[in-house]
């Protein structure tokens, strides 16, 4: 609990034009958003019962009905993994509050929807570096991502194994 406070800390800190550094001071390159390296801890999707209609490119979650983490492009959901297994997830049974419940990096106002959206014309997402997350990882949550830094690739978690995309 303790840990989902600050990433909420750091994230609502970084309101706006900021670039946001968890568990770091300073973020490498253009990053938006930058992780501390040598971790063993990644990004966990939102694991979702309907796919949004209004997704913009880019949009990236994991499919509760086909257990398949995709991300949205210009006209379609591509899987980003195979069938993958939601087991050992907990979800959220609270009711959802209406509105644009988002946290926003990188621009002051946004129409994008999404609960995190980085949104800048010059800066990216870093993702968490992890060392060979397969092995390292010992406890992976369906909906993993994070990058690994001996494959030099993004790495997907499906709930059953790991997934490489360069």
């Amino acid at each position: 609990m303790k840990n989902i406070i600050l990433l909420t800390g750091f994230l609502f800190s970084g309101f706006g034009f900021a670039q946001v550094g968890i568990g770091k001071e300073t973020i490498d390159g253009d990053g938006i958003l930058d992780f501390a390296s040598n971790t063993t801890n990644g990004i966990m999707l939102p694991i979702v019962e309907t796919l949004p209609n209004d997704a913009v490119a880019g949009t990236i979650l994991m499919d509760k009905n086909d257990k398949t983490v995709k991300m949205k492009d210009s006209s379609a959901w591509v899987a980003l993994s195979d069938t993958g297994s939601i087991n050992n997830a907990t979800f959220n049974t609270n009711a959802e509050v209406s509105g644009p419940n988002r946290v926003v990096i990188g621009n002051p106002t946004t129409s994008v929807p999404g609960v995190l959206v980085l949104e800048s014309a010059d800066k990216a997402l870093i993702l968490p570096k992890v060392a060979d997350p397969h092995i390292n990882v010992k406890n992976p949550y369906p909906g993993m991502i994070c990058y690994d830094t001996v494959s030099k690739t993004m790495a997907v978690f499906d709930g059953l194994k790991w997934s490489y995309w360069k």
